[in-house]
């Protein structure tokens, strides 16, 4: 758990496993926060050292950019230089993975492998039919202040998939990621001004340069720009692993978490 030594302005993060090998860094998905790990957080750490973080604005971390601008690298690396970690396999996760490889891009020696799951955030390049409806759905419920609709729309993309029913999945899994999105909505409900900073040139522009072995999961029920990513991702990294679980959409470490751990403890071991 968070040293109460560290700053507040840190990020929120946990930490558990036997210490001595290079640790995994978990970095969420942007519906999410570091309880998405949950359901494989007791097997890796029974078995691996593991650090699970809140992006600042998700979760527990609620400390606005003092600056109103957002730099996720920059904060991951002062969670890690916190934390004494110079190396670490990172994991990232819709949103996540773009940062995982912002990070690797920016400190190579520090990123032993990268785990990609459902790749999106600034490794997207295409808007698809399906994504626009659903950006469409939620900007106009959060201009209406529908706080219920703007959750549900993106409960109906990322977690049932573009045209799924809604009881594909677990309903413990959908109210999971119903309460961190809107967490996240109501944390930044006041930050209109709070912008990203944006790599340059683009990440999307820089995979080739990637040097860490890269892993790849794509859902088969996923929205589509996510496979336009990964398309991208394995044209730029031939060899990267790429695995395609077709029953899945965007969540895989909440709809398969065993596999998930499985896959995590193979890829980076």
């Amino acid at each position: 758990m968070t040293d109460p030594a560290v700053p507040t302005d840190l990020l929120a993060r946990d930490r558990s496993g036997p210490r001595g090998g290079v640790p995994l860094l978990l970095v969420h998905a942007g519906v999410a926060d570091r309880r998405m790990w949950d359901p494989v957080w007791p097997a890796l750490t029974a078995e691996r050292d593991v650090l699970r973080i809140d992006l600042r604005g998700y979760g527990a971390s609620t400390a606005r950019p003092a600056d109103d601008v957002l730099r996720p690298v920059d904060d991951l690396l002062a969670v890690l230089d916190a934390e004494d970690v110079a190396r670490c396999h990172v994991v990232g996760a819709s949103y996540g993975a773009g940062v995982a490889v912002e990070l690797a891009l920016r400190e190579p020696d520090r990123v032993a492998s990268l785990v990609l799951l459902a790749p999106g955030g600034s490794l997207l390049t295409e808007a698809t039919d399906d994504f626009r409806a659903f950006a469409a759905a939620e900007r106009a419920a959060l201009a209406a202040g529908d706080l219920d609709a703007a959750v549900e729309a993106n409960l109906r993309a990322w977690v049932d998939g573009p045209g799924q029913p809604a009881d594909r999945v677990d309903a413990g899994v959908r109210d999971l990621v119903a309460r961190m999105q809107r967490r996240a909505f109501e944390l930044t409900a006041d930050w209109d001004d709070v912008e990203e900073a944006e790599a340059d040139p683009p990440v999307s522009e820089r995979l080739a340069e990637v040097t860490a072995p890269t892993t790849l999961v794509a859902g088969g029920l996923d929205v589509a720009t996510v496979a336009v990513a990964v398309r991208s991702l394995r044209a730029a990294l031939p060899s990267a692993t790429l695995h395609e679980w077709p029953d899945v959409a965007h969540m895989p470490s909440l709809e398969r978490p065993e596999q998930v751990a499985l896959l995590l403890l193979s890829a980076t071991g």
